[in-house]
Formats: C-alpha cells, structure tokens, sequence
C-alpha cells in the first residue's frame, strides 16, 4: 500500500474537505439548519464517535443523510466506516483553528433557551 492510501473498502470512502478549505459561508449555513446544529451540539456533548443511529431525529432517513452530508461536506463533522456503522465525530479542532470561538458561542446560542426553560 501507498503512503496515505486509504484502508476503507472501495467505494466507501468519504469526501472531507482539507482544513484549509473549509470556508465560513458553509460552515454557517450548515449550522443554520436546527435538525443540523442539534447534530452538532450531540456530537460536541461527548469526545466519542457517534453512529447515524445515536441520533433520534424527527426526520426521514433519506433526510438525515442529507443533513449529515451538508455537515461533512461543509467541514463541520469527520464521517468514517467502521464495519457497517457510519462513524460521526465533529471537528472541532479545525474549526477552532480556522474560527476561533465560533463553534463555542454558536452551541452556547443553541443551548441557552433550554438551559432558561429548565431554569438553569
């Protein structure tokens, strides 16, 4: 095998872009979405990588495959084979690289009306 050849099956790898070119136009747009950003804010809540599965949203199946897809492609979550799973993780790392903050205040944005209905 080559240096840097991928180990996944064929036609099973996915497309993720580079760090340097993820862009904040589609950063923001994929966070604007509230299927999407709640997404977001389960994988920010643990350092595991999630299954498609973990996640119970109020959509169709063929809908939360677009979603996860706008994340991916848009650089916000790293998706990965793992046997039969599609592995989820955020990238935060990266995004906090090229956007200090953003990721943090936009998840606080998120969190803090529940937080206020539960009274917290």
């Amino acid at each position: 095998m080559t240096p840097g050849a991928s180990t996944a099956l064929p036609g099973r790898a996915l497309d993720h872009p580079d760090r340097a070119d993820i862009r904040l136009p589609q950063v923001l747009h994929a966070l604007a979405d509230p299927v999407r950003l709640s997404l977001v804010s389960a994988l920010a809540a643990t350092a595991a990588e999630l299954p498609c599965s973990a996640f119970e949203l109020p959509v169709t199946k063929s809908t939360c495959t677009h979603h996860f897809r706008v994340l991916r492609e848009a650089g916000v979550i790293r998706q990965a084979y793992r046997g039969t799973a599609k592995l989820n993780a955020l990238r935060r790392a990266d995004l906090e690289a090229l956007f200090p903050g953003l990721l943090d205040a936009i998840l606080t944005a998120y969190t803090a009306p529940a937080q206020a209905r539960r009274g917290a």
